[in-house]
Parts: C-alpha cells; structure tokens; sequence
C-alpha cells in the first residue's frame, strides 16, 4: 500500500494513490495548482516511486499528473477569464500602491511574452498557478493556453515524477532540493515587491507631491 511508504505526505494525498492509482495522483495534482500551498514535490515524486513499485504503471503517472496539472491551470484561467480587464482595473485602481497604468503594463508585458510566461511559468512554485489567470483575463486563444500548458507541465512532472521512480526508497531526496528551489524562487519574488514598493512609496512621497 502506497500509504506505508508516504511518510512525508499527507495522509489524504497517499489516500487518494492509495485508493485510486494513478488518477489519484491526477486529483492530487489538480488541487495542487488551485492551492499553491499544497506539495507537489511531495506528490510527484511519492507517484514516482509508487509506479517503481508497481502500485501503477509509470506512463499512467504521468499522464494523470500532467493531466492533473493541465484541469487545474484551465479553472484558473476561467477564473481570469471571468475576471476580465474592466473587473481586473476596477479592483488595481482600489488597491494601495497600485495604478491603472501598472496593470496595463502588465497586461502589455502579458501580450508581447505570454506564451513564454506560460511554459515556463509551469516550472516556478506559486507562478505554477497564478500564471493561468492573467492567461485567462487577456483571453489567450484557449487551444495555445492548453498547448504550453501540456508541455510546460510535462516537463516539470517528468522530472520529479522521474526522480521518484530511479530514487527508490530515497525519494524523500528530492523534496530536500525542491524546498530549497522554492525558496530561492519565493525569494527572489518576494525582492521584486518589496522592491516595486519601495519605488512606488518613493514616487507617492511628500517630496514627489511637491514636485508634482
């Protein structure tokens, strides 16, 4: 049983391998993207190492993360679908430290590199879900959307779900390494706000007023 090896992961997640095989990895996956929170360097690796021992076939894991991965990012691009540019101001423009003219940058940016930010944006903690709603609220053609998700998912989950298989009985190895890629990650997001901040509050100062 899956649930005897999963000693680092939560009991529902080697609940759902456990009763389901590899579809349970699949809806493990899929909540994963729609709360960030949630380990998917615990669950990729732990349906690696479930497939080395035969509890499902390692194609069958990969497949159902990916599609996992791929029914997640798609509900939170209807999120920002139905979201849309009109709500998405109205809420920026009420927000401290935030303009109008910051979200349409952004959504500038979105239009000239979206379908990189996409790829690579399935490869990078937190982005890995919040990439799919400015997708859907600048209404990127669904079949492109649902290609570089495919693609950018895979790649990720083949990865880990990899390194669980050759790891064995050590995969719990692979979440040492992947807690420190968040982190740099997490960081380095965490330096880009404070520094917007830091230059928005500057810009917004007495100083600025007087100058305007």
């Amino acid at each position: 049983m899956i649930e005897s090896i999963g000693n680092t992961a939560p009991g529902w997640i080697t609940g759902l391998m456990d009763t389901l095989g590899a579809p349970g990895a699949g809806v493990a996956i899929a909540a994963e993207n729609l709360f960030p929170p949630l380990p998917s360097e615990v669950i990729l690796p732990l349906a690696g190492f479930a497939s080395a021992r035969g509890s499902m076939h390692l194609a069958s894991a990969l497949a159902w993360t990916t599609l996992g991965s791929v029914s997640g990012a798609l509900a939170l691009y209807g999120v920002g679908a139905l979201l849309g540019h009109e709500r998405t101001v109205a809420i920026a423009s009420k927000l401290p430290l935030v303009r109008v003219s910051d979200i349409e940058k952004t959504e500038h940016w979105f239009r000239r590199h979206g379908t990189k930010a996409v790829f690579f944006g399935r490869m990078i903690p937190l982005s890995r879900s919040l990439i799919s709603i400015p997708a859907g609220i600048e209404r990127m053609p669904i079949p492109v959307f649902l290609a570089l998700t495919t693609l950018g998912s895979l790649v990720w989950n083949t990865i880990f779900v990899l390194a669980g298989y050759l790891l064995g009985d050590n995969w719990e190895e692979v979440t040492g390494y992947m807690d420190v890629y968040s982190k740099v990650a997490l960081a380095a997001t965490a330096l880009a706000v404070a520094v917007f901040v830091v230059a928005r509050v500057s810009r917004c100062g007495p100083g600025a007023r007087r100058r305007g």
